[in-house]
């Protein structure tokens, strides 16, 4: 637990770095400079102020020269971290022309504009051990600057690294498909492709927040079977859909041969025993169950 307290403690905040307005830095840098003129012409022109306006130089001159990095200016969806001697000191989020007091600032720029990143196809067993192949894009951006730069090593590899970590978490979790009777009900990788979005886009997102990354949108690119079981598979699914096929039939024609008893006996139309009955529910599922069609033979004799 105390642990899990110093790593929330150490996260480096973000937080706004003020600023003077550019034009209005470089105005007194201008003047600043006009004063270290002043003072080589004094110290040049008058020998019993020479000493004093040139030890005086020997400070401002230094200064004036270093304020010309002082200087930064910022695009739009751009921010800058701050760090003087090491420690961070603020980011400037506003865009525009920039200028600090303090000239040995050391500044990073980083960008805030919306990234894509497509993961590379990565081959793992789904839930049922059947090995398919996966891949995904995900859609992000930095919202906070200090987090990105200071609490991960290279952010936009740490994106990368954890993006296909948590598609290889979800691909184990779920079957490809609703195939075996235990996945009925149940949320596949094929067929439930918003949940499975939704769901990979939360397992990202709580990888990346620690790094002040936001994600906006991930999404499954590319799925199939594996290779070497994808044509047994594709029988798999293929019988499937002619077992589920022919029950919907058998339901049908059920229905079909008992509505034709019920009329045939409430309309008193003709009186069938119950061999009978058996004979034409024998030839009308044979009928209805067929998949060629079927040829009418005309009984001339009795049905005795």
């Amino acid at each position: 637990m105390s642990d899990i307290v110093r790593r929330k403690e150490s996260i480096t905040q973000d937080f706004e770095k003020k600023t003077v307005n550019g034009f209005v830095g470089l105005f007194l840098h201008i003047i600043f400079g006009f004063f270290n003129l002043f003072l080589l012409i004094i110290g040049s022109a008058h020998p019993i102020l020479g000493a004093m306006s040139f030890l005086i130089l020997l400070i401002t001159g230094p200064l004036w020269l270093c304020y010309w990095n002082s200087y930064v200016t910022i695009g739009p969806n751009t921010a800058v971290a701050v760090q003087f001697f090491g420690k961070y000191a603020g980011t400037v989020n506003e865009e525009g022309f920039h200028f600090f007091m303090n000239p040995l600032y050391n500044k990073q720029k980083i960008s805030l504009r919306i990234r894509n990143f497509e993961s590379a196809r990565l081959k793992v067993n789904d839930v049922n051990a059947n090995p398919i192949d996966i891949g995904a894009v995900v859609v992000w951006r930095v919202f906070d600057a200090a987090e990105a730069l200071f609490e991960v090593d290279h952010y936009d590899h740490y994106v990368q690294i954890q993006s296909e970590a948590a598609l290889r978490a979800m691909a184990t979790a779920y079957p490809y498909d609703i195939i075996e009777d235990k996945d009925i009900g149940g949320i596949s990788l094929s067929s439930h492709q918003e949940e499975i979005a939704e769901l990979l886009q939360a397992s990202v997102e709580d990888r990346l927040k620690q790094a002040g990354i936001e994600v906006l949108e991930a999404r499954i690119s590319h799925l199939a079977y594996s290779q070497e079981i994808a044509q047994a598979m594709l029988r798999r699914q293929q019988a499937s859909a002619v077992v589920a096929a022919r029950s919907e039939i058998v339901r049908g024609a059920v229905g079909m041969v008992e509505e034709a008893l019920e009329q045939l006996s409430e309309k008193k139309i003709i009186d069938l025993d119950e061999d009978k009955k058996a004979t034409m529910v024998s030839n009308l599922l044979v009928v209805l169950c067929s998949e060629t069609d079927t040829t009418p033979v005309v009984n001339t004799g009795t049905i005795y």
